[in-house]
């Protein structure tokens, strides 16, 4: 069984330290034009991405972990019913992640001040270090993946293909998520044949950051009791 993690919009893979470090033969991929040069404009681009990246490695029996933007890109495997996935972790992440018009526009006018009120808003409680730490994350991605990143999201609608998916799913939300409540993951709950839901206690859209002991216990309690073969 092979663990792989896909970030979420304006990210890089450097959020899922905590996981790495508890998963330490995980995959963790950075998405196009997040780390390199050469980006991508859509959640389907991406989904191509990370096929790419399993197929050059051979990789086998993978449950993908998709943080937001990355939770989207999972669905959009599932969908496509990629013979190599055995299962998704969806965290703050939906079937529909439509972007708040005033975000979209202030990427391209203020980007500085936009990816401020962005990391802000990613946490339950925004300190200072941790608000500097998202927006420099933010900056690193840079304004143009950044904007492509968060429009993607706000094209991509899978909700009416929701019972295609037939591989298990855990939806996992923080319970002070803004960006993407608990409803969210209720909702995917609801529509996915073999889902379940769990909502972590005092953390908001980077829940893996702010509850990372709690995140990588209800993976592993996920991948040991819907998939037997996992050590």
């Amino acid at each position: 069984m092979t663990l792989l993690f896909v970030h979420g919009a304006g990210c890089t893979r450097d959020i899922f330290a905590a996981q790495l470090s508890a998963f330490p033969d995980a995959h963790a991929i950075a998405l196009p034009g997040h780390d390199a040069p050469g980006g991508c404009t859509s959640i389907e681009g991406f989904a191509d991405a990370v096929s790419s990246y399993v197929g050059e490695r051979d990789l086998r029996d993978v449950v993908v972990f998709g943080h937001s933007m990355g939770g989207a890109v999972a669905l959009e495997l599932a969908l496509r019913r990629s013979l190599w996935l055995r299962a998704l972790v969806l965290v703050g992440s939906g079937s529909r992640l439509r972007v708040n018009a005033e975000i979209l526009d202030g990427l391209q006018t203020d980007f500085l001040a936009t990816t401020h009120r962005i990391a802000t808003l990613l946490f339950a409680a925004p300190t200072p270090e941790r608000v500097t730490m998202a927006q420099a994350m933010l900056m690193q991605v840079g304004a143009r993946q950044t904007l492509d990143d968060f429009m993607a999201c706000n094209a991509y609608d899978a909700t009416e293909r929701l019972e295609s998916v037939e591989v298990p799913l855990l939806a996992l939300t923080g319970d002070r998520d803004v960006m993407t409540p608990p409803k969210y993951a209720r909702f995917l709950a609801d529509r996915v044949p073999n889902a379940q839901v769990r909502i972590l206690d005092g953390a908001g859209h980077l829940a893996m950051l702010e509850r990372p002991e709690q995140t990588n216990a209800e993976l592993r309690t996920f991948v040991t009791s819907s998939l037997t073969e996992f050590t």
